[in-house]
């Protein structure tokens, strides 16, 4: 990173000494800094950064970078700025070399790490021309690579630890054919190619940061075609959390950013609430699955469940595996089950490596377990 009185020539006066101020003084000293430098200059560090970003993204096995051929930078005497030629011989970086690849170093920690030594080299323009790179990067992945969403406020439910529960606004009332993050645009055949006919989203997608991924209704009904489709908005919403993620490993200072901030809130509260949706759609289905064997007679040699439930630490659908028969031939009756998973919810209650909330989620997928067999 630039030195810290080079930060403090450059961000704002009078910001107080923690840690979100401190990022906060970072971002705001390199956003500055970018702007200082020539027109030429910025395009050129932006073709970079998408380049890498693709990279990143994509899981390369290497890349290449070149830094510009010269940089503007803070000078020895307070509020000067000098203009310094970068060595030729230094320019050209590539990352991911063949020891890199069998160890299995990720190109985003590569980089990281290429990016920290550029930033240590004695050389100004260097280290200057590294830290723009590194922020120009973590700018584009966050402000070009993931759409924007509407304005979003999300409420916890009792024992959340997460906002996922979308708070109606007077805004919300409107139609979607006059908002375009509430409709999809398509062609109008109809009208002779007159222009395009924005489809609204229904009532229960348009509360949401990002109506096109939603897959479930606030009552759990499924509004994808199939299971898979609802499966494909989950892993979109994961991709869009994981370039969110990729982009403060690249530059931690890029939490100051006001986008990267309302685009994570807007897509972790959609994401938990549709995840946790999934999760239990999939536990109805098994529910339904083991009664219609039961009556078929087919579960007489042992049942073993695979329960879904949404983790909101790794922010994806996990398994929890337990037996309700041993294998063999044992004649199956609901009582198994209902014990089954009574011993289980004393597990899960005492599981402290769930969070909070993916404890309660989970105990209330056993407890409709439970409910299903006691009837």
């Amino acid at each position: 990173m630039l030195e810290q009185s080079l930060l403090i020539k450059l961000s704002s006066p009078g910001i107080a000494d923690s840690a979100t101020s401190r990022f906060r003084q970072e971002y705001q000293a390199y956003q500055a800094l970018f702007n200082a430098q020539s027109p030429l200059t910025q395009q050129y560090l932006l073709t970079q950064a998408n380049s890498l970003a693709e990279a990143i993204v994509h899981g390369a096995p290497g890349t290449h970078f070149s830094l510009p051929d010269q940089v503007v930078h803070p000078g020895s005497s307070t509020d000067t700025m000098e203009t310094e030629s970068i060595p030729a011989e230094q320019r050209t970086q590539i990352v991911g070399r063949l020891l890199d690849r069998v160890s299995h170093t990720s190109i985003q920690a590569l980089l990281v790490r290429r990016f920290s030594e550029l930033e240590g080299s004695l050389n100004r323009a260097v280290s200057t021309s590294a830290g723009m790179l590194r922020y120009a990067v973590a700018r584009h992945m966050i402000h070009n690579m993931l759409p924007a969403g509407k304005s979003v406020i999300y409420a916890s439910a009792d024992g959340d630890d997460i906002p996922n529960q979308p708070v109606e606004k007077d805004t919300d009332l409107g139609s979607a054919i006059h908002s375009n993050t509430g409709a999809q645009s398509t062609t109008n055949l109809a009208e002779d190619g007159r222009g395009e006919l924005l489809v609204p989203y229904i009532e229960a997608a348009r509360r949401f940061y990002l109506p096109q991924w939603v897959a479930f209704d606030n009552h759990g009904n499924l509004l994808q075609n199939t299971v898979g489709e609802s499966e494909a908005c989950i892993a979109s919403m994961q991709q869009y959390m994981a370039i969110l993620n990729s982009a403060i490993a690249i530059a931690p200072f890029m939490i100051a950013d006001e986008l990267w901030q309302q685009k994570r809130y807007g897509m972790l509260g959609q994401l938990v609430n549709q995840g946790r949706a999934l999760a239990n759609y999939q536990s109805q289905e098994i529910i339904k699955t083991i009664q219609h064997r039961a009556a078929l007679h087919r579960l007489d040699r042992g049942l073993s469940l695979s329960l879904p439930y949404f983790n909101d630490q790794k922010l994806m659908v996990e398994d929890y595996r337990f037996d309700v028969i041993p294998a063999g031939r044992v004649m199956f009756i609901p009582a198994f089950v209902v014990l089954a998973v009574r011993v289980q919810g004393v597990k899960v209650a005492q599981d402290t490596s769930m969070s909070r909330s993916t404890r309660r989620y989970l105990l209330m997928e056993l407890s409709a377990l439970e409910e299903s067999f006691l009837r």
